[in-house]
């Protein structure tokens, strides 16, 4: 992978303030005749929103036809939640607001060590926003994965490609055909065949069922889901229980999305979740996103065998 860390590092003082004609420096201010004036009180700080991402009611029950408010980070809405007529739930992430992580899982790619392991841990927790899954297991030769800078699978050129930056936000595109950006360090790519849409428009073999991985029983409607971006620069993540390529990549159409790539497929493997906090106690609540997952164990809260993506708060 040719981008590389850059690290950049600024220090230096500033010029001491005088202290002002009318007094010291930090004290009360003097009048010519030698009286002191009332100092004026510092404002009351602001108050602080909760660190932890909040859950409003809209993402507990179905999700509704169009995109609503469904997480709050500092006040403000990071995530919306809507469901397409085809059974598609669909998350919009404002990457302002949260960043994407990619999770090695404890089997693909496997081994120690890695920045974001097999399971969400530690202060990751506490700004959980959402989970999905990843892509298809490594020994299909579906694509590449890097994770802090450490390459488990080599990216292939042209392939659909996930890449996080190191400063937090992501892209979606074909590798080496425009992504990465130039001089923009990568920490992360996750690559799952070639991309479901480009420049808008989805791709010319949606109707190849074989050209989107092996489904079970051969069936043309497994589950599926798909990570894609928008012109502005939001995520969307879709998914759901039986689901033609075509009926995936037309609801990402419908959410404005210019590229995306394909992700994985079939029950066992297709699940989204977002995460109530409790109001800061207790246990993680998640909260399924597509309509009838089936889910994955654990909620990605414990080891899990596959790699998986996480969105947490900036």
């Amino acid at each position: 992978m040719a981008a590389a860390l850059t690290l950049a590092g600024c220090g230096g003082g500033g010029q001491a303030t005088p202290a002002s004609a009318s007094g010291p420096a930090g004290g009360a201010s003097t009048s010519a005749t030698g009286s002191a004036t009332v100092p004026v009180p510092a404002p009351p700080p602001k108050p602080v929103p909760p660190p932890y991402p909040k859950l409003l009611p809209a993402a507990l029950g179905l999700p509704p036809a169009h995109f609503v408010p469904a997480v709050l980070v500092r006040g403000q809405t990071a995530v919306w939640i809507a469901s397409s007529a085809s059974g598609v739930g669909l998350l919009s992430f404002d990457q302002d607001l949260v960043k994407l992580v990619l999770h090695a899982g404890s089997v693909d790619p496997g081994g120690s060590g890695w920045r974001w392991g097999p399971a969400v841990i530690g202060s990751e927790r506490r700004r959980l926003v959402a989970g999905f899954n990843g892509g298809f297991k490594f020994s299909t030769g579906a694509g590449g994965f890097v994770s802090g800078r450490r390459v488990a699978v080599a990216p292939t050129d042209g392939l659909g490609s996930i890449v996080i930056y190191q400063d937090g936000h992501t892209d979606i595109g074909a590798w080496h055909r425009g992504l990465p950006a130039p001089g923009t360090p990568v920490v992360s790519v996750r690559q799952n065949l070639g991309l479901l849409i480009d420049h808008g428009a989805p791709a010319s073999n949606l109707d190849c069922l074989s050209c989107w991985g092996a489904t079970l029983g051969g069936v043309v409607d497994p589950a599926r889901s798909a990570l894609g971006i928008t012109a502005h620069g939001r995520l969307i993540w879709a998914g759901g229980e039986h689901l033609t390529v075509a009926h995936l990549a037309n609801a990402l159409l419908a959410a404005k999305v210019q590229r995306a790539v394909q992700l994985d497929i079939n029950p066992a493997w297709v699940a989204g979740y977002l995460y109530g906090h409790r109001g800061g106690h207790g246990p993680l609540a998640p909260v399924p996103v597509a309509p009838g997952q089936v889910g994955v164990s654990g909620f990605f809260l414990v080891p899990y065998s596959r790699d998986f993506f996480t969105l947490i708060s900036r």
